[in-house]
């Protein structure tokens, strides 16, 4: 596909939509930017301001001590007292209610934290939109989904200082930018046998979020091809709010040009409208 052949119309009103639906599940009532605190747990039962009960973490997972009056919600059931989360899967969540909130008990990088979700948090409410560059056919570029035989354990650093994250690798996605080959470590998408990839570029940290952005790749066909619309190089939560704790880049996937396409750096951040 070249420049050329797109319908531009479509092509700007399907971005807008992608855009609108993703600004929409981040100021979600419960999404990222509803979040007040990120509490790393301990052996130690300690009480935080945003959530009820005193939380700790255990040999068998997270435990919560709620006092009387206090109370919450899991899996539609009430419940008081102490309540037994389990072991948390890495990069797993498990939500319960809190009248209007929604606490996540999660874990990531082998830590058990907890982060509550108010819908009355300042960063959600007001939340404008994230700036972006303007759409343009000529970042949607094609590659090559290089697969290795057996996919590779890659650690990256986090949002987080001395927080770690180790991911599957199923291959690598090739493609050429300003003449030059690159090569870019991916990880598994979303849906299945989709991709993504998380980059820097010469805007980062310029125009652009300075520690990472998301691209989400379709499956690749029975070639290997792949389509990159760098239009839709997303920010990471991590971008919005310092309670997160997203993974950073591979270094192979810092890329030595400036990729003026997709998200910037989010007014919240000191973006520019």
């Amino acid at each position: 596909m070249t420049v050329h052949d797109v319908d531009r119309v479509g092509f700007v009103q399907e971005w807008e939509e992608w855009h609108r639906q993703k600004d929409a599940v981040l100021a979600g009532p419960h999404g990222f930017l509803a979040i007040t605190g990120l509490h790393w747990l301990s052996a130690r039962a300690e009480r935080f301001e945003d959530a009820p009960g005193a939380w700790s973490s255990t040999a068998d997972g997270v435990v919560v001590e709620l006092d009387e009056g206090e109370d919450l919600t899991v899996d539609g059931r009430v419940v008081r007292g102490r309540y037994d989360f389990g072991v948390v899967a890495e990069r797993g969540s498990v939500y319960a209610g809190s009248g209007d909130a929604v606490i996540e008990v999660a874990k990531r990088g082998g830590h058990d934290i907890l982060r509550p979700r108010h819908p009355g948090n300042e960063l959600r409410t007001a939340f404008t939109g994230t700036p972006a560059y303007a759409p343009d056919p000529r970042w949607v570029r094609a590659g090559r989904f290089l697969p290795f035989k057996a996919p590779r354990a890659v650690t990256v650093g986090a949002a987080v200082e001395g927080l770690e994250h180790v991911y599957d690798s199923p291959g690598r996605v090739e493609l050429e930018l300003d003449g030059t080959l690159h090569r870019l470590t991916a990880f598994n998408g979303s849906r299945p046998g989709g991709l993504m990839v998380l980059f820097t570029d010469m805007t980062s940290g310029v125009t652009t979020y300075a520690a990472n952005r998301a691209l989400r790749i379709a499956p690749p066909d029975d070639e290997g091809r792949v389509t990159l619309d760098f239009n839709r190089a997303a920010n990471l939560p991590c971008a919005y709010t310092d309670l997160a704790t997203c993974p950073l880049p591979p270094a192979e996937n810092r890329l030595p040009v400036a990729v003026e396409a997709g998200e910037r750096i989010p007014l919240e951040r000191g973006g520019q409208p």
